[in-house]
């Protein structure tokens, strides 16, 4: 049986309660992948274009720093990492969480919560990251999923 995470990164708390309950119908230990330096909701207008989020993700080499890097990725075989949808991407946060570590050999399964759009090119913009990693197009969870989806979808990785 392989030991997994949940790793996520929440600018508003939907996705912080998804990985909470998703880490408990999988049995999985929770990570919460938190930056330097939080975003306030100022940060997060995606409708003001020189706000930090808007800025962010206009640079695609924007690396925001993080507050620490104790995930003990060594110890997983599977981990899940959680994001909002950011402009079809995920937020470079991620970029940031997966170059803080060495992901040679994991699996990398991506969920995520959005407001109406897909995955969109998440998966090769993390790739480049985590080039050593399998990374794969997990689901995207919205809403409230229950413990039996959630348990369905961990146990598919």
């Amino acid at each position: 049986m392989s030991k997994k995470l949940v790793a996520y990164f929440s600018a508003s708390g939907t996705t912080a309660g998804v990985a909470k309950n998703l880490a408990k119908a999988a049995g999985a230990d929770l990570y919460e992948i938190k930056p330097e330096t939080p975003y306030t909701r100022a940060d997060l207008n995606w409708t003001d274009k020189q706000s930090r989020s808007s800025l962010e993700m206009r640079d695609k080499n924007s690396r925001p720093a993080l507050a620490d890097t104790c995930a003990h990725i060594e110890s997983y075989d599977t981990i899940f990492v959680g994001f909002p949808i950011w402009w079809y991407v995920a937020p470079t946060i991620i970029n940031s969480f997966l170059e803080a570590y060495d992901f040679s050999g994991k699996k990398i399964v991506l969920f995520a919560t959005s407001g109406g759009s897909g995955f969109g090119k998440a998966v090769a913009s993390l790739q480049v990251s985590a080039p050593k990693a399998t990374i794969v197009e997990g689901a995207v969870l919205n809403g409230r999923p229950n413990e039996a989806k959630l348990k369905a979808f961990a146990d598919k990785y």
